[in-house]
């Protein structure tokens, strides 16, 4: 069944403060999917993700039906289609653009809602990687306002083993010879190489299988292949360098305590109300399953169901169909339940 179509609209907050100073002119871009009187999910991107690659959950054939729900599909600060170093004008722009919080972005995404959408309540935040971090910050930024939230492969906290591997790709990045510390003229290509590279290292699970799947058939002759048309071509196809650093640092930022708990993490999970649906991924390397077991020990109303799978962070994505098949039925029983 073909995917729905929706233009992406945008909307202009004015002067927006956020953790790093000040927007003179903030830009969030969104989708919207059904019938504004249906209930309300919103679905906000990941890194690595544009509105477009939404789709994937979104659909009469999909969990996020828009004939059951009124979908609405939000684009991340730093982006490339909401403001990002990339979009915005001088004196914000490339490595001047402010630090961005997750906290920043979902106070946009309400501010869209409430103000141009009129939609005044939501039924569920819903989210993949750092899309899953901002499923986690809605019913902590506005406890009243949201009902549910799922989290896909990703955690309420930026954990220091995360951390660790963000530094990786970055400091690749940073230290290459044509990112001239932000000021490059055009795309800094052997950095965005370097850090897709470093990247890749991380993404998936179990070795055998991925290997065998990857690398051995026709499409990737040689491990080389498969890593400069896989990960050098990603980023390098459609991503600007200083939007990339911008954004992983609202990644490796990632703390709901910090919101209004003085970093008392415990304390800040113990607050949400909205009942909860946590889902990592058996072998996932970013967003490993033993940091939202801690977590799932403090949240009231929530619960834990492991996405049993051998491709690592990938779980969550629909790259592989039976792990989506699998997430998929279980976000469904947990929207209608």
């Amino acid at each position: 069944m073909a995917a729905p179509t929706s233009e992406t609209k945008y909307y202009h907050h004015g002067r927006f403060r956020v953790a790093g100073g000040v927007l003179p002119d903030a830009i969030t871009a969104y989708r919207t999917y059904g019938d504004p009187k249906n209930p309300c999910i919103v679905f906000p991107t990941c890194y690595g993700g544009k509105l477009e690659s939404q789709l994937y959950m979104v659909g009469e054939d999909k969990v996020l039906d828009p004939r059951k729900y009124f979908v609405v599909t939000f684009a991340l600060f730093s982006n490339g289609e909401s403001s990002s170093p990339s979009n915005t004008q001088a004196p914000y722009n490339g490595p001047y653009f402010p630090e961005i919080s997750y906290e920043d972005n979902i106070r946009a995404q309400h501010a869209v809602l409430t103000k141009e959408l009129d939609i005044q309540h939501i039924l569920c935040a819903i989210g993949f990687s750092m899309g899953a971090q901002q499923a986690y910050y809605w019913p902590v930024v506005f406890p009243d306002f949201v009902d549910k939230f799922v989290a896909i492969c990703g955690s309420a906290r930026t954990s220091p083993h995360n951390q660790c591997f963000i530094e990786g790709p970055k400091a690749a990045l940073l230290a290459s010879k044509d990112f001239n510390d932000g000021h490059y003229k055009s795309p800094p290509e052997i950095g965005i190489r370097a850090f897709g590279r470093v990247y890749s290292a991380w993404a998936y699970g179990q070795t055998w299988y991925r290997e065998r799947r990857f690398l051995h058939g026709d499409t990737y002759p040689d491990l080389n292949s498969f890593l400069r048309e896989e990960w050098e071509f990603g980023f390098l196809s459609s991503w600007d360098a200083n939007d990339m650093l911008t954004l992983i640092n609202t990644w490796q930022k990632g703390d709901v305590s910090l919101v209004r708990d003085g970093g008392d993490f415990e304390k800040a999970l113990g607050a949400i109300q909205a009942k909860g649906l946590v889902m990592p991924g058996k072998t996932d390397l970013y967003f490993t399953p033993e940091d939202n077991e801690y977590e799932i020990q403090h949240l009231k109303n929530s619960k834990l169901v492991v996405i049993d799978s051998i491709w690592g962070h990938f779980a969550g994505n629909g790259a592989d169909p039976d792990d989506f098949g699998f997430l998929q039925a279980e976000v469904k029983q947990f929207l209608e339940k």
